[in-house]
């Protein structure tokens, strides 16, 4: 019986899948908006519906209502641009926010009637920044606690966080500790039991603060763990207090770990993983029907699976191209033979 299906985005080879626990896998079919060989950069699943799946794409916004059998684009202002993260509100599924960024311009864009209209946030993002050359949205948070704040974080350009529904936005990564402060990479945001911690992952720290935002204590990661880059979270549905982070000794990196927290991001401790991943973890995704299904793979496309929640991972036999974002959704697709990789014997 399948456990649902594994989604993996690529640069390069677009979107595959696995309905049959990773015994097999499926490429993008041909003739649709998305191409086999295009670059995907996030996925997103609708809260309402496992089988609706959001892709950030080089081509714009494209949306499938079949696990992924077929996409149509989402008509907006950024068709044609790539698009470096979509946000599909868990509570409701009209309300996504998405990202552009390199090789368009870095813009925030929101909808409230499931992409029907769009409004650009007003926030000027520069056109250019030192570490990456042009800047890309990454990183985007609801708060479960209070649907009117929000926050979201660019590689690079700063962090913002709204608390009017994304009508206006303030930027506060100044009131971060270390240098790199600009560099976001992750945003999450804990209930934490009544004590709300915000948490941001930037290039080279993770930070929490539990007055949202308005002061921060942080984790350098070279002191704390011995590597440098921080890349990848991991946040589960529902979860009060939970979180993974992926660390790595660079981009693309020839190392990398993943770490849980289970106090709000106070303490952190390594899981371990059956082999050492190829490069950075780039991605950790986990299945909303059931937390203890999680994905994880690697800029050089490494992909590890675990069903306890991280506790063991295995290595799936499937290697990739560029793995850019993952997704376990419980919807089985039904795939087509047409475009299946050879099966694992």
């Amino acid at each position: 019986m399948s456990n649902g299906t594994l989604f993996v985005a690529t640069a390069g080879q677009a979107i595959l899948r696995s309905a049959d626990d990773g015994l097999t896998w499926h490429r993008q079919g041909l003739g649709q908006i998305l191409e086999f060989d295009g670059t995907v950069r996030s996925l997103s699943a609708s809260p309402i519906s496992a089988e609706t799946v959001y892709a950030g794409t080089d081509v714009g916004l494209c949306v499938s209502h079949d696990t992924g059998n077929v996409w149509e684009r989402v008509d907006s202002p950024f068709n044609g641009q790539t698009v470096w993260k979509v946000a599909v509100d868990p509570r409701d599924a009209n309300r996504i926010f998405v990202g552009t960024g390199a090789p368009s311009r870095a813009v925030l864009w929101r909808t409230l009637d499931g992409g029907k209209s769009w409004t650009r946030a007003p926030v000027e993002i520069p056109e250019f920044c030192a570490g990456v050359s042009r800047p890309r949205l990454l990183a985007f948070a609801f708060d479960p606690t209070d649907r009117s704040q929000l926050w979201f974080g660019l590689e690079e350009g700063g962090l913002f966080h709204s608390r009017d529904g994304g009508d206006d936005w303030e930027r506060v990564d100044d009131r971060l500790l270390y240098d790199f402060h600009t560099d976001i990479h992750n945003i999450a945001v804990l209930p934490n039991r009544g004590n709300k911690v915000v948490v941001v992952v930037c290039v080279n720290a993770v930070y929490r603060s539990e007055d949202e935002g308005q002061t921060w204590t942080g984790l350098l990661a070279k002191e704390a763990w011995g590597l440098y880059y921080i890349r990848a979270l991991g946040v589960p549905a529902g979860t009060e207090d939970t979180l993974y982070i992926s660390i790595s000794d660079g981009t693309p990196g020839a190392t990398s770990k993943v770490l849980i927290t289970q106090d709000a991001a106070r303490a952190w401790e390594f899981q371990p993983f059956p082999q050492q991943p190829n490069s950075c973890i780039w991605a950790i995704g986990i299945n909303p029907a059931n937390t203890a299904q999680m994905i994880a793979g690697t800029k050089y496309g490494d992909l590890f699976t675990s069903t306890n929640s991280g506790n063991t991972w295995k290595k799936e036999w499937r290697e990739f191209s560029e793995i850019t974002d993952v997704l376990w959704t419980s919807a089985v697709a039904r795939t087509r033979p047409a475009h299946q990789s050879i099966a694992k014997k």
